[in-house]
């Protein structure tokens, strides 16, 4: 979803300048759009499926919710974004560089709208809203508009959004960055490494700031159990919570063992008062506790942590492109180049951090997990297609490394007089 902001960014500077490299540019990461975009249709269509195999009693009891909201993406965004794609690679002789330009927007546009409504589905598990419980069980949406009005929603979606333009920001500029040491085409990696970097600074900050922040707040509003667990507060503290850097949750003696942590930060940052008191996870019953607290807390803690790095790491890029020297100072260039996968493990974990958290709910506070789950499938039946499908995914994965390292080998058009 980043990388296709990033690329009308670079049509929108080739109309603007007419500088060719901007054009090769927006060509070259459209293939690599492309291939994920494919990647990302093979394996998303068994989620769909699995709501009706696995989730049989979850979909019967609020399919008449979640499923609007997943309609409308697969009915609008899903083909707006494929049929657009087609468009984009294949029609710019055709259509001309203006109408190209426009694909591209359209292509942005169906990414972000498909997030959107992704995210109004989860943010509805996470915190429902406008429903009513019928006689027999079921879900039945009252009021349309809290879907989207929802509080959980927007602070969700941008920083789901910021967190994918921080992921793309890094593949920009490490292939930039591969480029540029390897001396094969440099002048293409100077540009990726550019943009990268000032596109990398920006997400970075606002994945943090106000999003994340946002974000937090939200879960220690609305999930308050959720939040003492991820944060590591075993036992309420009667003048303001600590703020937990660096610990291992000590599940038998309910404590943070070697931690690091500064006094009343927590309080501050989520309510801005240092002494505001925060519920520890000894305030609630063991059945509202979040199943897997260590996960939960380890997860929360790596994303937290790698978005901090993120950010340094941006910042003295920044610095050093604006002084003219980061593509002289190899130090850095290694540096972003070896930093291209951990913006994605940082989304898995961040992904973690909500989904662990709302634990064992499948709709907070209302349906269960082990109220969900189809009551024919087995959990044999269940572990024999979870190792299909990760063989599957495991050769789609080499094919999607293989393909996207291929075109990354092969690098975009060369630059035009």
């Amino acid at each position: 979803m980043g990388l296709s902001l990033i690329i009308v960014y670079f049509k929108w500077q080739f109309l603007r300048t007419q500088k060719e490299a901007y054009n090769d540019a927006a060509k070259f990461f459209m293939k690599i759009f492309a291939i994920n975009f494919t990647m990302g249709v093979v394996t998303g269509i068994p989620l769909e499926f699995q709501f009706g195999t696995n989730w049989a009693k979850f979909s019967e009891l609020t399919g008449g919710i979640i499923g609007q909201t997943l309609a409308i993406e697969g009915t609008f965004s899903f083909f707006l974004e494929s049929s657009f794609l087609v468009l984009f690679i294949f029609g710019e002789k055709l259509m001309g560089q203006k109408l190209h330009l426009l694909t591209g927007f359209l292509i942005f546009l169906g990414s972000w709208a498909s997030g959107y409504f992704i995210i109004a589905t989860n943010a509805w598990m996470q915190h429902p809203m406008g429903y009513e419980i019928l006689e027999n069980g079921q879900y039945v949406l009252t009021n349309f508009s809290a879907l989207f009005s929802n509080p959980w929603l927007l602070p969700a979606f941008l920083h789901n959004q910021m967190a994918s333009l921080v992921t793309s920001s890094v593949v920009v500029a490490s292939i930039g960055a591969f480029y540029v040491l390897g001396q094969k085409h440099a002048a293409h990696g100077k540009l990726f490494l550019k943009t990268g970097i000032c596109f990398g600074l920006i997400s970075s900050v606002l994945v943090a700031f106000p999003t994340g922040d946002w974000n937090s707040k939200n879960v220690a509003h609305y999930q308050p159990a959720t939040f003492a667990a991820m944060e590591g507060i075993f036992e309420t503290e009667e003048a303001g919570a600590e703020i937990v850097l660096i610990g291992q949750p000590n599940m038998v003696e309910k404590k943070i063992d070697n931690k690091i942590a500064v006094p009343n930060v927590l309080s501050f940052l989520t309510y801005q008062d240092w002494d505001r008191q925060i519920a520890g996870m000894d305030q609630f019953k063991k059945e509202e506790l979040p199943d897997n607290i260590p996960a939960l807390y380890y997860s929360y803690h790596i994303m937290v942590g790698l978005g901090t790095i993120f950010i340094g790491i941006f910042s003295l890029a920044a610095l050093l492109l604006w002084r003219e020297k980061v593509f002289e100072t190899k130090s850095m260039l290694w540096a972003i180049m070896f930093m291209f996968p951990f913006p994605y493990i940082a989304n898995i974990t961040g992904w973690y951090v909500a989904e662990l958290g709302r634990q064992p709910y499948l709709v907070y506070g209302l349906l269960r997990t082990s109220e969900g789950i189809s009551p024919t499938v087995s959990s044999g039946n269940t572990l024999f297609t979870l190792i299909g499908f990760v063989g599957l995914y495991l050769l789609l994965g080499l094919l999607f490394l293989l393909l996207v390292g291929k075109t990354i080998y092969k690098g975009p058009q060369p630059i035009k007089d």
